[in-house]
């Protein structure tokens, strides 16, 4: 039997260990705490903090100042306007249904704009903003900021938009934006680092060729908000920075008169400054309102253009491909007496057509023009006389001349719309068709039919080429401020007689009975210019549609020919070229030529405030 003693000593060992379990715990209890509190205020201090911030400060980017493109004369093409605009980002809204029954209380949020809205979150993360809407009236966007208070999730925006001319004149130059799309982010680098609800990118035209030079960058805008989201104090805004501005060499007023000189026809106007290269003015029709792509363009437009078959949104001027038909002439006249396969005197018998291998080849005129020499072969457009000179020149020659006249090449930068065109030879029926050149060919050739493609941009350079004495010159749409003269330039001829001699015969098909466009001359002098008339083929004359003699008005509207008008003014001392195409318009002589008229006569008005607004810049820089 234990003792008491040793009873008792046993009982205060176990006292004495509990005590150290319970000192032991209470001390690991301690340093846990301890630890934890460390590393919550210590370690995890940022990221608490962090979420702290989260909940307590807001940042919002504002919309950058878009770059203003003006015309030569700082009128501003496109520019920049206030718009209200409704965001909204998807993860701090309470509840979307109820969100959208207040929004349908305060602002026009119907049904569609509600169903678009919920398809457009369902391509979106939850924490990207997204637009409700990005042009509310001022009524609406004073409700939305007096009820803020009780609607979470979103943020009434003073932002920036886009704004054209209502003349719509240039639409195809100047192209429009639109909001950014997910293939824009994805080809984009520039636009993945400035995204924001609101941001738009340039679609086509000017406005996507210098749509990263224009965009600017966006500012900031931090403030702190209270438990209710609702703004209690701005921290802190950093500003953006507007995006650059370019001066175009458009005159927006002469661009405003040929876009009104063939608005109700398909076609297109350019005109050329022909020493500078100086794009004047380049007119596409019908044209389209480019205001309409800024906030989304509605199905119902949409299909209006898409549907409509005189086709607005293509570039006519630079994506519009046309046999030359007869304007070619005056090249072919240049390269056969470069070549010296003719001479100015050469005579060719003009009986209306001729027999080559079984194949008859018609000349405009039915019953024949008689003795022709070369310069009133090209006043009167005798296609006989120059079926035989092409047959004497062979296509190669041929083809060379042209290319240096611009002829089959993209001649303008900064379109990506712009085509090349064709300019036939040997090797280019081979590789592309597959099949030898035969000497009809070359016949059809002559007069810029068959193969040949020609853009009405190109059909201008080749006039300026000719008009500023031969010299080659660069076409450009962005004005640098720099005159340049024939002197540094280099020259396309071998004999400066042969471009004289082209000019004068252009003189007289302008300025002389029987020449083609004799109709649309001018009688005072410092109006007096030179030009070429053209008729593109759009399909073969047939035989019984020759015997029936039917005039180009008594065909339906795309069995007609298109008209085309090329020249230079003022003929004594030349400054502009211009071309003309009327889509299906008939006869160059009747259609384009009349136009061609009015416009020159704008532009010659319009020369000496453009010399002057030139030499008022070259003192500036």
């Amino acid at each position: 039997m234990r003792s008491i003693s040793e009873t008792f000593q046993n009982k205060s060992r176990l006292i004495t260990r509990r005590m150290f379990i319970l000192s032991s715990l209470k001390v690991t209890v301690f340093v846990v705490i301890i630890t934890r509190l460390f590393y919550l205020q210590i370690s995890e201090n940022i990221k608490w903090k962090s979420l702290s911030d989260k909940n307590r400060l807001r940042e919002w980017k504002t919309a950058p100042q878009r770059g203003i493109i003006e015309d030569y004369f700082g009128t501003k093409i496109a520019k920049n306007t206030q718009v209200f605009q409704l965001h909204m980002i998807p993860e701090d809204v309470p509840n979307m249904e109820k969100l959208f029954f207040k929004l349908s209380r305060l602002i026009d949020f119907n049904t569609r704009v509600k169903n678009n809205l919920i398809k457009r979150l369902k391509k979106r993360k939850p924490w990207e903003p997204i637009i409700v809407s990005d042009n509310l009236s001022w009524s609406e966007f004073s409700k939305l900021n007096l009820f803020l208070h009780e609607i979470r999730g979103i943020k009434p925006v003073v932002s920036i938009d886009r704004k054209y001319l209502e003349d719509n004149s240039s639409s195809h130059i100047i192209g429009y934006v639109s909001e950014v799309s997910v293939k824009d982010l994805e080809n984009s680098e520039s636009l993945r680092k400035i995204n924001m609800p609101g941001l738009k990118t340039g679609k086509n035209g000017l406005e996507k060729s210098f749509n990263e030079a224009m965009l600017g960058k966006p500012g900031v805008q931090r403030f702190e908000v209270n438990a209710y989201g609702k703004r209690i104090k701005e921290l802190k805004f950093i500003a953006g920075s507007p995006g650059k501005n370019f001066r175009t060499t458009i005159d927006q007023e002469i661009q405003n008169f040929a876009s009104t000189s063939i608005k109700d026809k398909s076609g297109s106007v350019c005109v050329m400054d022909i020493f500078s290269g100086d794009i004047v003015s380049m007119v596409s029709s019908p044209t389209f309102d480019p205001n309409k792509f800024v906030h989304g363009i509605s199905q119902k437009d949409w299909l209006a253009l898409i549907e409509n078959k005189k086709k607005p949104l293509i570039n006519k001027s630079l994506a519009g491909l046309y046999p030359p038909g007869s304007t070619i002439k005056p090249v072919v006249a240049f390269s056969a007496l470069e070549n010296n396969v003719i001479s100015p005197k050469s005579v060719v018998v003009c009986s209306g057509s001729m027999e080559l291998y079984g194949q008859t080849y018609h000349c405009w005129k039915e019953k024949g023009h008689g003795y022709m020499d070369l310069r009133n072969a090209i006043k009167q457009s005798c296609d006989i006389y120059f079926y035989e000179t092409a047959r004497r020149l062979g296509i190669d020659r041929l083809s060379v001349t042209a290319k240096q006249f611009g002829l089959g090449k993209k001649v303008l930068n900064h379109f990506n719309e712009e085509r090349g065109g064709i300019v036939p030879d040997t090797k280019w029926k081979l590789r592309n068709i597959g099949r030898g050149w035969v000497l009809g060919e070359t016949l059809i050739s002559g007069i810029g039919q068959g193969y040949f493609q020609s853009t009405p941009i190109q059909l201008c350079l080749m006039m300026a080429q000719f008009a500023n004495g031969g010299y080659e010159v660069e076409p450009k749409i962005i004005d640098d401020r720099i005159n340049i003269s024939n002197n540094g330039l280099k020259r396309l001829y071998k004999n400066q007689e042969n471009i004289k001699f082209v000019l004068d015969a252009l003189y007289g098909a302008t300025n002389e009975p029987m020449g083609t466009s004799y109709g649309s001359r001018f009688n005072k002098p410092e109006y007096v210019y030179a030009g070429k008339t053209g008729t593109s083929q759009t399909r073969t004359i047939t035989k019984e549609e020759r015997e029936l003699k039917l005039k180009s008005k008594d065909l339906p509207y795309k069995k007609r020919d298109h008209a085309l008008f090329t020249a230079f003014a003022p003929y004594k001392q030349p400054r502009y070229s211009i071309s003309i195409v009327i889509e299906h318009g008939g006869t160059g002589s009747s259609a384009a030529a009349p136009i061609a008229k009015k416009v020159i006569k704008k532009v010659l008005d319009r020369h000496q405030l453009r010399k002057k607004y030139q030499w008022d810049l070259f003192r500036e820089a």
